[in-house]
């Protein structure tokens, strides 16, 4: 500012770049919980990858899935042997059935979203392929649905057109409130969970290699005046504590310390004793929002069900059935666009063995009921008109 007083104009400040925002980004990151990008290739490498509970959960729900006895009929026929039938047995030359759902539902779990690809050229389908949700983008049209879907791989990629009639993809999706086109996966909402469950296995990691007890301190009393170690003094202690004293094959190695040095052990904080039940509290976090029970994860403290058998009934009853339903429902109807019959692939509970006790119970009643006839009978058994065709 020039100064009216006395008609001379101030020493300049000496010239200094900086953005204008930087305070504002350092004031605002400053004391904040650092949590991990929350897109498919982190969530999937973070949550499945490196956490065994979401590792395990993925797998258990996947295998389930795909290891359910199908059926496939219409509304007046249950088939013994049809063409959807071999197709789903055998979907391409290097995976059998439980090979391609297990991928499928696995996508589904881990993205939200699950592509099966048909090969052919007219007709049903030759073979079908899972292909990999992160690399797959759907092209909305003028409407607001998908008119083709866009496939990138290795720098190239390759366009699906959907035709009005019939699509050589088949996407599902899960329930996504604020999105159209792409679904939300169970990592998503444990996305939190699996940061915390992760940062409390490297804290423990960490503890382990500082001969699994908490650090200490090194207290120097220096004398003629000085009040701290020169840097040469400090580098060679930093080394010597790391090679000589830390790591599980150093633990209990007496530690030699010269004058004007003194050891000073630190204990366990209360918040430090109760690391551990965050870790699990987290690893409940995840498999509630897989829908696993946590027994069947092996996560302690947790008495939900009255035993495994329980547990193990509703993680069928809960999670592998609806899902299953719902992925064979939309497999079933884009065949049907194939083939032209309207055909249904459902799960077979009565193959369930989870379920054998609830089926028995269920055949006995309708069974049991002379009031029905043979025809409600077999409807509310979920059975078509005819048996075998």
């Amino acid at each position: 500012m020039f100064d009216f007083l006395s008609k001379t104009a101030p020493k300049s400040a000496p010239e200094m770049k900086a953005s204008a925002t930087q305070k504002a980004v350092t004031w605002a990151g400053s004391g904040r919980v650092a949590w991990s990008a929350r897109d498919t290739a982190t969530l999937t490498r973070n949550g499945f990858a490196a956490n065994p509970i979401g590792f395990r959960a993925v797998k258990l729900i996947s295998e389930a899935a795909g290891a359910l006895p199908l059926v496939v009929q219409d509304r007046e026929t249950r088939f013994d042997r049809h063409p959807v039938q071999y197709l789903i047995a055998r979907p391409n030359a290097a995976q059998g059935r439980a090979e391609l759902l297990e991928a499928l539902y696995g996508q589904l779990l881990l993205s939200g979203d699950a592509y099966l690809e048909a090969v052919g050229e007219a007709g049903l389908p030759v073979e079908m392929h899972v292909l990999r949700s992160d690399r797959m983008r759907l092209v909305p049209g003028r409407d607001g649905w998908a008119e083709a879907y866009e496939y990138s791989v290795g720098g190239q990629k390759h366009r699906f057109e959907v035709a009005p009639d019939v699509s050589p993809i088949c996407h599902i999706r899960s329930f996504h409130p604020q999105d159209d086109h792409y679904g939300f996966s169970p990592l998503q909402a444990a996305a939190n969970a699996i940061d915390v469950h992760n940062a409390a296995s490297a804290w423990s990691k960490a503890l382990l290699d500082n001969a699994a007890r908490p650090s200490g301190a090194i207290i120097y009393k220096g004398g003629d005046g000085q009040s701290q170690l020169s840097a040469d003094q400090y580098d060679r202690l930093v080394d010597e504590m790391e090679s000589q004293h830390q790591g599980a094959r150093n633990a209990g190695r007496p530690m030699l310390l010269e004058g004007g040095l003194d050891w000073k052990p630190m204990g366990f904080s209360p918040s430090d004793m109760e690391f551990q039940k965050t870790k699990e509290a987290a690893a409940r976090e995840i498999s509630v929002a897989f829908g696993v029970p946590p027994m069947l994860l092996g996560i302690p403290g947790d008495a939900t069900y009255a035993n495994y058998q329980e547990a193990n009934r509703a993680f069928y009853r809960l999670t592998v059935l609806p899902l299953a339903s719902r992925v064979m429902s939309a497999i079933a109807d884009w065949l049907s666009d194939f083939t032209g019959d309207r055909l249904e692939i459902r799960p077979d509970l009565d193959q369930v063995a989870a379920l054998s006790g609830e089926r028995d119970a269920q055949w006995r009643r309708v069974s049991e009921a002379t009031f029905l006839t043979q025809a409600e009978k077999r409807a509310l058994l979920g059975l078509p008109q005819v048996e075998v065709e």
